[in-house]
C-alpha cells in the first residue's frame, strides 16, 4: 500500500490552479458545456457534469456561469460546439505526455500543440503511443494525518480499488471512473474530505526529474498547459521541488 511521495506535487498543482483562476473558469465552462451536451443537464444523472460542477464550485465560479454553460450544452442557449481531442507525445528523456483538449478548430489546436512540443524539446507521437502507460481512473488525495485504517475501510466499502500511502503520510484513493461519484460522496459522508478529487489518466510508473532537465520538462508542460484549447496535461514525469 506504500508508494512514491506525491504530496509536494499535489500542493504545487493546487497553488498553480489558484494562480490561474481565470483560465480555470474558462476551461470549466467548456467542460460543463460538453458534459451537458453529451449527458444532459441534470447533475444528478450525469456524473461527468456533476464532477465539472463540483470543480466549478471549488473554484468559486458563480452559479449563473455554470447554468449558462449547461444551457449552451443542452441547446437552450446558442454556443460554440466544442470537440474532444487527445494528443500524445514525449517530453525530455522520452517522458510520456497526454494532452486533452476541447476545441472548435482541430487544425488550430494540433498546430499549437505540435509547436509547443517541438519548441520545448518534446515530440508529438501517434495515437496510442503513450496512453498504454496510463490508467484511466478516479483519484482522490487525502492530507497527511488522515486515519489510514478508517479511510481504507470506508474507501473499500464504497467501491474503491486501492488506497495508497506516501512517505509523508498522505493517501491516494483509486477507483474506476464509473464509481468516482459514489466513492467521493461516501467518503465525504464518512468525514473524509479530499484535498483533490478528479478523474484522470494516472501513470503506471513515474520518472523523477531534477536540475536542468526538470526545468526543461516544466517549461514544456507549462507551454502545453497554457494553450487555450488544452484542458488537461498528464505525464509520468515527477518534477521535484
Amino acid at each position: 500500500m506504500s508508494g512514491h511521495s506525491k504530496w509536494a506535487n499535489i500542493k504545487h498543482k493546487k497553488a498553480a490552479t489558484d494562480a490561474k483562476r481565470g483560465k480555470i473558469w474558462t476551461r470549466l465552462i467548456k467542460e460543463i458545456t460538453v458534459a451537458a451536451r453529451m449527458g444532459g443537464g441534470d447533475v444528478n444523472s450525469n456524473p461527468r457534469l456533476r464532477l465539472a460542477a463540483d470543480k466549478a464550485a471549488a473554484a468559486n465560479m458563480p452559479k449563473e456561469n455554470v447554468q449558462r454553460a449547461i444551457a449552451r450544452g443542452t441547446g437552450t442557449l446558442d454556443g460554440v460546439n466544442y470537440e474532444e481531442v487527445r494528443y500524445e507525445g514525449y517530453g525530455i528523456n522520452g517522458a510520456a505526455i497526454i494532452v486533452d483538449c476541447l476545441t472548435d478548430n482541430r487544425v488550430r489546436t494540433v498546430s499549437e500543440v505540435r509547436h509547443a512540443f517541438s519548441k520545448f524539446g518534446g515530440n508529438m507521437g501517434t495515437e496510442g503511443s503513450v496512453s498504454f502507460q496510463f490508467k484511466h481512473c478516479g483519484q482522490l488525495f487525502f492530507a497527511p494525518g488522515t486515519d489510514e485504517d478508517a479511510l481504507m475501510e470506508a474507501a473499500l466499502e464504497a467501491g474503491a480499488e486501492d488506497v495508497i500511502s506516501d512517505e509523508e503520510g498522505g493517501f491516494e484513493v483509486i477507483c474506476a471512473p464509473a464509481d468516482f461519484a459514489q466513492v467521493k460522496e461516501a467518503l465525504e459522508k464518512a468525514g473524509f474530505k479530499p484535498e483533490m478529487a478528479e478523474i484522470v489518466m494516472r501513470p503506471n510508473s513515474e520518472t523523477e526529474f531534477t536540475g536542468a532537465e526538470a526545468e526543461k520538462m516544466q517549461k514544456l508542460l507549462d507551454a502545453l498547459e497554457n494553450l487555450d484549447d488544452v484542458q488537461e496535461v498528464y505525464t509520468n514525469a515527477v518534477i521535484e521541488e
